[in-house]
């Protein structure tokens, strides 16, 4: 039997090994590693065809698959094996996918997949930042044209440390305020993701650099990885190729057909039409004869030398003259504006629109029947708080089919769940579930701010208590050698033939969410410094807008919305309000409500009708309610004996008022003064060991004399009761 010669690299990361082990399993495909850290660990292969594509983009893959083995689980699905990809395992395999597909190089139209399986979780270590980290070796070490490595990880900030890979216990912690993944190559910064407790623009560059400065020793291991196992790299034609000369051409016919006057006409369906007849025009003179031979092919050369044309215009309008498309300042923001409570079925709902772009965000309060389980490898919890974001193909003019939620609707809206979700109260404060569905109905760049900006308006048209409004802008880049230029609010152009893709939320006192990508080998702190200043005055701006119309959350809840009642009770008392069979519960839920009942004793009421559920809430506290030595009842006479009367306290519980402590002077018969079902105020004198209770009269209190109890007959009828 042959052994298996793997090669193993170990560095230390955070306290604890990265251990990366190649040549051992897999073998077949073109790149594969195993990644460990601490009981996490992932296998990651690379592969790439053999053919081209006649795509016109990278047909890049990334999958990322969870196994339940991988924490000692069967799977709770009816075929008891793994279904679709969960929405943590989708945000995984995206998030790796934005870190790699800038590195291949440009023209590449092989297929390429990348497949991440996670083989154990330790549920302490997240798997995410080391399927990042294989990819990086499977792809450095494989025979696929790639311009890495990288390499990703986390950063916490805790009381006022930076922590590297914090884990996840660590980031629940009440003083956890950030929850950041970077990814660098060997010089700069190529993603962000973050959510984080309203930092400072600061805080968060410390983070990056402190990212930077941990993990620079694992990009130069898996560079000793790849010159020591490495297989050599494919070489490649691209796919569509434009010369220099017929790119020099075209910018030449462009400019001369004024193609600046077309990138600046008003409006993105007028400036693509103007965009679309000038470049008909320019090939319709360069190829006169489009049935000629090779004419087809002639004509596609040119178009992606026009569209090469035009990017190099735009970006020199841009450089040489601060010049956008529709007329504006690199600084300024498009033009706002709001609208609220526009559906009347719904709890919260609002527009907001800047410019072409515009978002519709409605939000839905439900009781605690309405979570999410969460059911993927890490930590077991459930999710109150959810937004949807949505992208239709009308939102853009365009004709597609609809085929379920798309990757970047889930990214777009995790983005701006998470940029919201420290503001949204907790269960304690607002034991409501929220769900927040964000509609982009028209998109001219940067949905995904105007959804946390709608977002945040159709909360607080709720009268969810959100502390504070929180706002989006996105960050755009221009950069050709040491000259750049930041842009605020990029339009989709801008985005399409611009450097960066930088998302930064936050309220007026801090950044609660960052989300970037760079098209370049990456940007400089320097960069990302001034970025982020220019980005909170925008947002500065933002909220402003958004306040001029609804700046504080409604002071009522929607008269739509369930209302909630809170109450404990003792977890002895439990099984009171759910009876038998759970029959105590049903006839409490009669009254037209709902109830929930928490293992620690916390009861939530649901209803639409206040009176309804406040009579619930009383009807449990007298299931529930415990007698107190002192305390004055108003009861109710249930039972006569010769020696007094049981009178009740609240369901369940009653007392013996003895018939020398009925009325002053000496009764002889306990039917002339009190009969079953008269209404009386007493009050508890004593409560035995056994739980018995002995009542007297308020109001006659000090005025009978004590007197001698007449046998043993009523306290053995007594204990009987």
């Amino acid at each position: 039997m042959t052994t298996p010669n793997p090669h193993r690299y170990v560095i230390r990361l955070g306290g604890r090994d990265l251990i990366i082990e190649t040549g051992k399993y897999a073998k077949q495909v073109s790149g594969s590693v195993t990644v460990q850290y601490g009981g996490t660990m992932v296998l990651v292969t690379a592969q790439m065809s053999d053919s081209e594509t006649a795509l016109p983009f990278l047909p890049l893959t990334v999958e990322y698959e969870e196994r339940h083995y991988a924490i000692g689980k069967i799977p709770g699905s009816f075929l008891r094996r793994e279904g679709r990809p969960g929405t943590q395992a989708t945000l995984n395999a995206r998030i790796t996918d934005r870190q790699i597909r800038p590195l291949f190089p440009k023209g590449l139209r092989n297929e390429v997949q990348v497949i991440i399986t996670i083989l154990s979780a330790d549920q302490i270590n997240d798997p995410g930042p080391l399927g990042a980290i294989g990819a990086s070796a499977a792809l450095a070490i494989s025979d696929i044209p790639w311009g890495g490595p990288i390499v990703c990880g986390k950063v916490g900030y805790i009381g006022s440390r930076y922590i590297m890979n914090p884990s996840f216990q660590e980031l629940e912690e009440p003083d956890s305020k950030l929850d950041l993944t970077v990814s660098i190559t060997r010089d700069a910064v190529l993603m962000v993701e973050a959510a984080a407790e309203e930092l400072s623009e600061n805080e968060m560059i410390g983070a990056i650099e402190f990212a930077q400065r941990e993990l620079a020793p694992v990009t130069e291991m898996i560079e000793r990885m790849r010159s020591n196992v490495g297989t050599r790299k494919r070489s490649f034609n691209p796919a569509a190729t434009v010369s220099e000369e017929d790119l020099e051409l075209m910018v030449r016919k462009a400019q001369g057909a004024n193609l600046r006057q077309a990138l600046l006409v008003e409006g993105k369906h007028g400036r693509s039409e103007a965009i679309s007849n000038l470049c008909a025009e320019i090939l319709e003179s360069l190829v006169p004869d489009p049935e000629a031979e090779r004419a087809p092919e002639r004509i596609g050369q040119l178009k992606e030398a026009f569209r090469k044309a035009e990017q190099v215009e735009l970006r020199k309008m841009i450089l040489a003259d601060n010049l956008r498309s529709d007329g504006r300042r690199t600084d300024e923001i498009r033009p706002i504006w709001v609208e609220v409570g526009i559906l009347p079925m719904a709890h919260g709902s609002a527009v907001f629109t800047r410019g072409e772009t515009q978002v519709l965000a409605v939000s839905t309060l439900g009781t605690g029947r309405d979570n999410r389980l969460v059911d993927d490898l890490g930590l077991e919890e459930t999710e109150e708080f959810m937004l949807h974001y949505n992208f239709p193909p009308f939102s853009t003019g365009e004709v597609k089919r609809l085929r379920g939620v798309s990757r970047r609707e889930q990214g777009h809206g995790n983005l701006a769940r998470r940029a919201l979700a420290t503001q949204v109260p907790d269960q304690e404060q607002f034991p409501y579930v929220i769900r927040v569905v964000a509609e982009t109905l028209e998109s001219n760049g940067s949905s995904s701010m105007a959804s946390v900006c709608a977002s945040s308006l159709a909360l607080m048209d709720a009268g969810v208590p959100l502390a504070k409004p929180v706002a989006g802008v996105a960050m755009g880049l221009v950069k050709e050698g040491e000259s750049y230029r930041i842009l605020s609010d990029i339009l989709g152009s801008e985005d399409a033939l611009g450097d960066m893709d930088f998302k930064v939320t936050g309220t007026r006192d801090g950044v609660t969410a960052l989300q970037m990508d760079i098209k370049i080998s990456g940007i400089t702190a320097k960069i990302m410094h001034e970025a982020l200043a220019q980005a909170r005055e925008g947002r500065m701006h933002i909220l402003r807008a958004m306040g001029e119309v609804l700046d504080r959350p409604r002071p009522e809840l929607s008269p739509r919305a369930p209302r909630i009642l809170l109450t404990k009770i003792p977890i002895d008392k439990i099984g009171s309000v759910i009876g038998p069979g759970g029959k105590q519960i049903r006839e409490l839920e009669a009254h037209g409500v709902k109830i929930e009942v928490g293992e620690d004793g916390t009861i939530k009421i649901y209803s639409e009708d206040r009176e309804a559920a406040a009579k619930v809430e009383r009807e449990i506290e007298a299931l529930t309610a415990e007698a107190e030595v002192g305390a004055v009842y108003e009861g109710r006479v249930v039972k006569t004996v010769d020696f007094g009367a049981f009178v009740s306290l609240f369901p369940g519980t009653d007392g013996l008022l003895h018939i020398s402590q009925i009325a002053e002077g000496r009764v002889e018969r306990v039917e002339d003064h009190l009969k079953t079902g008269d209404s009386i105020r007493v009050k508890v004198n004593k409560i035995d060991d056994r739980g018995k209770i002995d009542l007297i009269r308020p109001e006659l209190e000090g005025r009978i004399a004590a007197r001698p109890q007449r046998g043993g007959r009523d306290s053995r009828n007594r204990n009987r009761r």
